[in-house]
């Protein structure tokens, strides 16, 4: 068994870099034009990316490594720090604006998305009480969702839907893990349905987003361009693409390619082949992960480290999906590969936890 157990711990550490080296690469490319024009330099994205893997190695040796993370009173303070953090991005003067949501804040020329904190600590916090508790039976403890809607209500305060969105399907997963009988799930779809629709009615712009992926050339200048642009560098690449660095929508057709959109650009340069394989590295981490999780002699271990890599493969879906017209425009990054520093760090201190906890016999 520790000879299987190292195995698939390599495994997903082979994924793990091989995307993170994919994203270092094409942050490279799709960020070229835009950093021009923009800073009058070609790299500036690939430096800061640079010096943001470095901030995430480290962070990962110090999660995998640290044994107080397997301490419940550990992930009560980073559970209630993180509440602090999400309420401090919502002070005038300390949380700042970007693309209509006041999701961060300022720390000198680098920036904090406490929102992915958020969801790692949630996680995590949940799982230890899950695992605490002897059985969930066919009781709904209506306690948990507490622990999750005091986060979501302060993300959709920002607002950011998408962080709202990953984190709820995560905890949910959780729960099925956990045991959480099916007649929840059956409640969870229809009252997820008027949810989903109130939030859609609340803010005109979440309309626009739906109007567009249901018909994005009906307003191909506004709501629809992203869709039409994506599709734009997806459709023509064939199965070989154009080649590296010769995308022709990273020239300020899309906007900012090297953040929610780089697979576009990927799949533009590397054409399909190029595509299938990041979905394929996908697969092997998903799969990884989860034999880790199997195989765990511990509750909080088993629930941890399939929730983390379960959130880690749905944004992954969710961002492809988007890009490639199969889903609404959400605003979720590719992890290991989009662009920026608290995605990548906090991916990497996902992983870091994995590790941490798969050790743990």
């Amino acid at each position: 068994m520790p000879c299987l157990i190292q195995r698939d711990r390599l495994l997903l550490m082979i994924a793990t870099l091989f995307l993170t080296v994919i994203g270092i690469v094409f942050v490279y490319s799709a960020g070229s034009y835009w950093g021009k024009i923009h800073y009058g330099q070609t790299a500036p994205f690939l430096v800061k990316q640079l010096i943001y893997l470095g901030v995430a190695l480290l962070s990962f040796s110090f999660c995998g490594r640290y044994k107080g993370l397997q301490s419940e009173k550990t992930w009560t303070l980073l559970y209630w720090l993180s509440i602090l953090l999400l309420a401090a991005v919502l002070v005038p003067g300390i949380g700042v604006v970007r693309n209509g949501s006041q999701s961060w804040i300022a720390l000198g020329p680098l920036s904090l998305q406490p929102s992915e904190l958020t969801k790692i600590a949630t996680i995590v916090k949940l799982s230890f009480i899950l695992s605490n508790q002897k059985s969930t039976g066919s009781k709904i403890h209506w306690r948990h969702f507490g622990y999750l809607f005091l986060p979501i209500i302060l993300i959709m305060l920002q607002p950011d839907f998408g962080s709202a969105f990953i984190l709820i399907v995560s905890v949910f997963l959780l729960f099925f893990i956990s045991g959480y009988p099916i007649r929840f799930y059956v409640f969870l779809i229809i009252a997820g349905v008027v949810g989903l629709v109130g939030l859609i009615l609340s803010a005109p712009y979440r309309l626009k987003r739906i109007q567009a992926f249901l018909d994005p050339w009906s307003d191909p200048l506004g709501s629809g361009f992203q869709a039409i642009q994506s599709l734009l560098a997806i459709g023509p690449a064939g199965l070989y693409g154009f080649g590296f660095g010769n995308s022709r929508q990273k020239y300020l057709y899309l906007p900012e390619p090297q953040n929610d959109f780089i697979f576009s650009i990927i799949a533009e340069e590397m054409g399909f082949i190029g595509a299938a394989i990041i979905i394929f590295a996908f697969g092997v981490l998903i799969y990884a992960g989860f034999k880790l999780a199997y195989k765990s002699s511990h509750k909080v271990s088993l629930y941890s480290i399939a929730t983390l890599i379960g959130m880690i493969g749905f944004q992954a879906f969710l961002n492809i999906g988007v890009v490639s017209g199969l889903l609404p425009v959400t605003g979720v990054t590719l992890p290991f590969i989009s662009y920026g520093g608290t995605s990548l760090v906090v991916t990497w201190i996902a992983i870091g936890i994995v590790w941490n906890f798969s050790k743990e016999r």
